[in-house]
């Protein structure tokens, strides 16, 4: 067992994280190094108990993993996006890329295959929480058929209202404050997800492009607005 000191002094501020894995040795490893970080970390062993503990309080982050006993991961997940939008990341078997891109169908926000290093996901948490609390900067970007305003998170399409996840809506942000400027994979990695692809597949981008295409343009038949530049990334077309 990996073993990290804990911090036992605690300020009332600290993030609220829920551990949910039906593995002992997991929930036991990367609470210690949450806790060694300055989190205040609850655990759950599988969905039902993990669903009872998300009624009874709030939590600033969730790490999920999809194999649970009672409750699947990804039933956890559809019951807690029809309510909340509390960042999650989810724990997968290296194999079940179906189960990982669901997941961020269902709105989570980042994700870790096992066997994974308790250090790295420590190191996702504090991503994902860090990017969930920063303040967005008031503005409002106008583009013919598009609205997008930073401050309230909406964004309007041909005069509709598109429902976007978090990290959605920060891929868009990202590419529409830059027009026609061409970002890679690893680009928009870093700069949306703080991460790299030492740490992540940089499929990930190409997923929530493909779910931005689908929610802006579901009737195009091309993408008009977020645009593959072949054998390089993507660009955001005003």
């Amino acid at each position: 067992m990996v073993g990290v000191g804990s911090t036992t002094d605690r300020s009332a501020a600290s993030p609220r994280v829920l551990v949910v894995d039906d593995e002992p040795m997991v929930r036991e490893v990367v609470t210690r190094y949450l806790e060694h970080d300055g989190h205040a970390v609850s655990v759950a062993a599988d969905g039902k108990e993990a669903l009872h503990q998300l009624q009874q309080r709030t939590f600033d982050l969730i790490i999920l993993d999809l194999m649970l006993p009672s409750v699947d991961g990804l039933s956890v997940l559809r019951r807690l996006r029809d309510r909340s939008a509390t960042p999650v990341i989810v724990l997968t078997a290296r194999g079940d890329e179906g189960d990982r891109v669901l997941g961020l169908e269902l709105g989570a926000d980042d994700y870790v295959v096992k066997p994974f290093s308790p250090r790295e996901l420590a190191a996702r948490v504090s991503s994902v929480l860090r990017r969930a609390s920063a303040t967005t900067p008031s503005e409002t970007l106008h583009f013919e058929g598009l609205d997008i305003d930073a401050t309230t998170r909406e964004v309007r399409c041909d005069g509709r209202v598109v429902d976007l996840t978090r990290r959605e809506f920060d891929l868009l942000v990202f590419l529409a404050r830059s027009p026609r400027q061409v970002f890679t994979r690893a680009q928009l990695l870093e700069q949306v997800w703080d991460s790299s692809p030492q740490w992540q597949d940089p499929a990930t981008v190409t997923v929530h492009i493909g779910h931005l295409r689908q929610k802006l343009e579901p009737d195009a038949g091309h993408p008009r607005r977020l645009v593959t530049v072949r054998g390089v990334g993507y660009r955001f077309e005003p």
